[in-house]
């Protein structure tokens, strides 16, 4: 009986009668108990419910048939040049609408098209043609992106009023003070991040959110921060004022005083003379390079014990430009920055505390038996091309120093390694200076030292004493490239790694030269002398981790035999 009444639809003629509500739990027969497809408009992908993605597709016409219920919308990296007003209201519970990197210019923008989104909360436009901003947006936003536009105006009701909204990204379009209301960001105290950057903006703008912790300013043309600007931030952690036209003038005794909370400020790439006065108590790092500034008053720096980075590099500080004690008030200072100035000898009465030094690219001659003996703690000291003659570096100028890790001397004019360098040490980088000669003395006791570079000297293998790799029990780069090398140093460390004889004279590899670093994993025979038997074909036969051989640049195309554990990866050419 069941049976018949199964059978019954199938031979009665036409469409099988509808199924009553009741029934609407029951599938026909035959069919899947799965729900129906959503709709998703073509090329286009859904992979939730509330979620369409139409990235990427080369879209040159807003999509049809967009759900109702999506909340997220994609649509970057498409044709777009305009947004249908009627497609756009329809979507009243979207929370996320990503428009970046289209063609959508101002024009193909309504004034309404975002008035019905009551719900949305990011939006982002970057990257697109927009000459001015919307006029309105939803006052649920949180997050609104419209960097590398072309806007030139703000309305008072584009971020105003928006007291959710956190985030606003305006960098890299063509704002002046003039398309930036007083209103701008009225009614919108929640604003924590605000970037202006790369704009065309000539002071500060004033009536900025109170509430800012980041405030991006870097490439505007800024020549002044107007009284009172910056009195309102209090909250405000990070400033970014580098790529200006500030000069001291611009800048008031109380321009920084009332941002009791900053942490980081660069005023790096301006016009500086000195050092701006009234600077927070609670700076940490604090940029002030390429400026003009000629020297470094102590007064100005009174209070920042906090500090922990200071940036001076390409200034004009001379001889006089650093006063001794000017730095002492840093208690807390770590790194200290000075590259390219013009000074003649290491800064004195530095902070104790100091963990590196860089000052490459100045005029130091002279390095005596106290001028580091302030800094005990320091851990990298960078000399790099100065004037460091061998017979003016103390003989102790690095005694005091028990925690350096890196030591840079490249560049200088020195003919023999330094006496008395730390144990501690883990880099030591020596090349281009004017070096001829090698000893054990100066290279005892260094059983960390991990990397040494002496390129670009003038070492001959018989001008390498006896016994001067002894020490290095650590060391796993060694760097002589471009000197006067004939053939492969002997007794080389055995825990080397990386060994660099580019640039030399070599005419010849012997059965031998590598007997005594058998963890070698790369070599660098470029550029010398050798020809196609210059390499003794059982070179290498002790080598098991050696995974590159470089012979190119030789007279002749040097074919390299790897051992056979190592992959056959050898680098070879012709000249």
């Amino acid at each position: 009986m069941w049976l018949s009444l199964l059978l019954l639809p199938l031979l009665l003629p036409g469409p099988p009668p509808a199924l009553g509500m009741e029934d609407a739990s029951f599938p026909h027969l035959g069919e899947s108990s799965q729900p129906p497809p959503r709709a998703c408009p073509r090329r286009c992908s859904c992979p939730r419910a509330d979620t369409v993605d139409c990235a990427g597709l080369d879209l040159r016409v807003f999509p049809d048939h967009i759900t109702r219920a999506a909340q997220h919308l994609s649509l970057q990296n498409n044709q777009l040049q305009e947004l249908p007003y009627n497609e756009l209201s329809r979507l009243s519970s979207l929370r996320t609408l990503n428009l970046h990197n289209n063609l959508i210019s101002s024009e193909g923008l309504p004034d309404e098209a975002f008035e019905s989104l009551t719900q949305l909360q990011h939006i982002y436009v970057a990257h697109n043609k927009l000459s001015v901003a919307p006029q309105f947006l939803p006052r649920s936003l949180r997050v609104a992106d419209l960097a590398a536009n072309e806007v030139t105006e703000i309305f008072p009701l584009t971020f105003g009023e928006k007291p959710a909204l956190r985030s606003v990204y305006l960098h890299n379009n063509q704002l002046n003070n003039t398309g930036l209301p007083p209103d701008a960001f009225h009614g919108s105290q929640a604003v924590v991040t605000l970037s202006l950057s790369s704009n065309r903006l000539s002071y500060v703008p004033p009536s900025l959110p109170s509430s800012l912790e980041r405030l991006h300013l870097q490439n505007n043309l800024i020549s002044k921060v107007p009284r009172g600007a910056l009195s309102r931030q209090t909250h405000l952690r990070e400033l970014y004022l580098q790529h200006n036209q500030l000069t001291d003038s611009g800048l008031h005794a109380a321009t920084f005083s009332k941002l009791h909370c900053l942490e980081y400020l660069d005023l790096s790439h301006n016009q500086l003379a000195a050092v701006p006065a009234g600077l927070p108590h609670t700076l940490a790092v604090l940029h002030l390079g390429r400026n003009r500034i000629r020297r470094v008053e102590a007064a100005r720096l009174r209070g920042l014990r906090g500090l922990r980075y200071l940036l001076l590099q390409h200034n004009q500080l001379g001889a006089a430009g650093l006063p001794a004690g000017a730095l002492r008030p840093l208690r807390g200072l770590h790194t200290l920055h000075l590259y390219g100035n013009g000074l003649d000898r290491v800064p004195q009465a530095l902070p104790r505390r100091l963990r590196a030094l860089v000052l490459p690219h100045n005029r130091v001659t002279t390095l005596g038996a106290r001028d580091l003996a302030a800094t005990p703690s320091l851990a990298e000291l960078n000399l790099a091309y100065n004037r460091l003659a061998s017979a003016c570096v103390h003989r102790l100028a690095f005694r005091r120093l028990r925690a350096l890790r890196s030591l840079d001397l490249a560049g200088n004019q020195l003919t023999l390694l330094p006496s008395g360098l730390p144990a501690s040490l883990r880099t030591l980088r020596l090349q281009r200076n004017q070096l001829r000669a090698l000893e054990p003395e100066p290279l005892a006791g260094l059983d960390q030292l991990q990397e040494l570079c002496l390129a670009h000297n003038r070492l001959r293998v018989g001008d390498i004493g006896p016994g001067t790799w002894h020490e290095l029990q650590a060391l796993q780069v060694l760097d002589l490239s471009h000197n006067e090398l004939s053939f492969v140093p002997p007794d080389l460390p055995e825990a080397l790694e990386e060994l660099h004889l580019q640039g030399n004279r070599i005419s010849h590899v012997g059965p031998e030269a590598f007997l005594s670093t058998p963890r070698l994993r790369a070599l660098f025979l470029r550029a010398n002398r050798l020809h196609v038997t210059s390499i003794a074909p059982e070179a290498f036969l002790g080598l098991p981790h050696l995974r590159v051989v470089d012979t190119t640049g030789n007279p002749e195309p040097v074919l390299v035999q790897l051992p056979p554990t190592a992959p056959r990866r050898p680098r070879a050419g012709g000249p």
